[in-house]
């Protein structure tokens, strides 16, 4: 059941996780497939309008809002989704720590103190 279909079509402002980092993004919600949303912002780029899409997974995503536009301001009763919940992000910063490619963390042990 796509969690975010109440979103598409609107202005989105959303936190979400790539890798260690937390991200910030405003766009516009262009799909929800059920595992992931579709971001999509219009920009000019040499005289010519260019779209930039972009797809998120839902474990990525930690909150999701509906952007005030000042020339048509959104109704009071927009939905507000927060994800994950505190029981689900532990699993998914350990997902995150393991998402390096090919980067390990190597303990070194007893290692003698340089005189």
């Amino acid at each position: 059941m796509a969690r975010y279909s109440a979103f598409i079509g609107r202005l989105v402002e959303l936190q979400y996780r790539a890798g260690d980092s937390r991200l910030s993004a405003s766009a516009t919600l262009l799909a929800d497939s059920g595992r992931s949303i579709f971001l999509g912002q219009n920009h000019n780029q040499n005289g010519q309008r260019k779209i930039f899409r972009w797809e998120i997974p839902y474990h990525c995503i930690i909150r999701v809002d509906a952007a005030v536009n000042l020339e048509n301001p959104a109704p009071s009763s927009a939905p507000h989704v927060a994800e994950p919940s505190a029981a689900t992000s532990e699993p998914l910063q350990a997902n995150a720590a393991h998402a390096g490619a090919g980067s390990a963390l190597v303990a070194i042990a007893d290692r003698p103190n340089p005189a």
